[in-house]
């Protein structure tokens, strides 16, 4: 099977790319940026192992895909007229796009005739957005997948997978912290926002909340007393223990130094819970504590993660927690082992196939 994976950055790691030194042609700047493992729990098991008949790009960071246009003599700075060039180029057979906002319908009305298979990977409500011409929205939220089905779109259970990357970050872990959260801060998280205001405001606690921030944060932290733009600014709690945004290694490193783990599904998730930090923070062998809802296979309150029905419970789960390290230890190392046997990449890319 040649499948062609198409990816988006989130805008804080798209600015940080900008700033970061470029490898000079497209194949080592792919290598370079699958090394970094960003989205690395979403990736396919043959692009991450560079099997010559998958394909990755990231096809929103535009001076990427001129490098790949400049390399094989393609007269567009298109970043869709390149995409489509690059699948025509390698014979995909099944396009697997992580983007679909930026590529929907009307793009895959587009896709050459050597593309048998067009999936892609939705796990949010999305307003009026158009993806019924893809053949499958796959997801790991039964609720969204509904939502999808009934806009007239094929619809599939699929999840993120254990990055085996992470393994020696577990075997290394040293627990410098008490908590940290790492994930997005902005107006559209105002559930998310309640759990980190009780984390932080937990007695006698060292943590540490890597942030990335939403337009409207970033602009009333600057400006906190313009009018409407207070309620938007990180509370004086927050603010105190905030740390810059961590991706790829450097957010594996983040989840390995702390003895929990926090996390909190953002409201538009309704009932369903599952999303990429609950594999990424088992993975890294830390105790997750994580919102109360409906998770996939393994994720067990009390057997391989802790999980809290509001905000006003996160202090005293944090306080047990610290206070009964054998515990807390027993269950963070049942969650490694599960997310580690039940989410393997072997086994993700095992499930794409019978999808695909």
């Amino acid at each position: 099977m040649r499948v062609f994976q198409n990816n988006g950055l989130s805008r804080g790691l798209v600015a940080q790319s900008r700033r970061a030194s470029r490898e000079e042609t497209f194949g080592r700047e792919i290598a370079r940026f699958l090394q970094t493992r960003v989205s690395a729990s979403h990736l396919l098991e043959p692009v991450l192992t560079a099997d010559p008949a998958a394909f990755y790009t990231n096809g929103d960071d535009k001076d990427l895909q001129l490098l790949w246009a400049r390399e094989h003599n393609f007269k567009s700075d298109d970043v869709s007229a390149i995409l489509l060039a690059q699948i025509e180029h390698h014979r995909a057979e099944v396009f697997y796009n992580l983007d679909p906002m930026r590529y929907g319908s009307a793009f895959v009305s587009k896709l050459p005739g050597c593309v048998k298979r067009s999936i892609c990977w939705r796990a949010a409500p999305s307003g009026n957005a158009d993806l019924s011409a893809y053949g499958l929205v796959v997801g790991n939220f039964p609720s969204i997948l509904d939502d999808w089905h009934r806009k007239g779109c094929r619809v599939a259970y699929f999840v993120p997978g254990h990055d085996p990357e992470l393994d020696q970050y577990a075997d290394q872990r040293r627990e410098d912290v008490d908590l940290v959260f790492v994930g997005g801060f902005s107006r559209h998280h105002s559930r998310r926002s309640a759990a980190l205001l009780a984390a932080a405001s937990t007695p006698g606690i060292d943590a540490r909340f890597h942030l990335e921030d939403g337009r409207l944060t970033q602009l009333a932290n600057k400006m906190p007393f313009m009018f409407g733009l207070r309620r938007h600014s990180h509370p004086p709690e927050i603010r105190a223990i905030r740390s810059g945004p961590v991706y790829g290694r450097d957010l594996y490193k983040a989840l390995a130094s702390a003895r929990i783990v926090l996390n909190g599904a953002v409201d538009m998730a309704g009932p369903d819970r599952g999303n990429m930090r609950c594999f990424e923070a088992t993975g890294a062998g830390g105790l997750l504590l994580t919102d109360a809802g409906n998770y996939p296979e393994g994720f067990i309150d009390g057997k391989t993660m802790l999980t809290y029905a509001s905000p006003d419970e996160i202090p005293a789960l944090i306080t047990n927690a610290l206070a009964n390290p054998d515990r807390s230890r027993m269950i963070a190392n049942a969650g490694r082992e599960m997310v580690r046997n039940v989410y393997s990449k072997r086994k993700q890319w095992q499930l794409f196939q019978k999808l695909a």
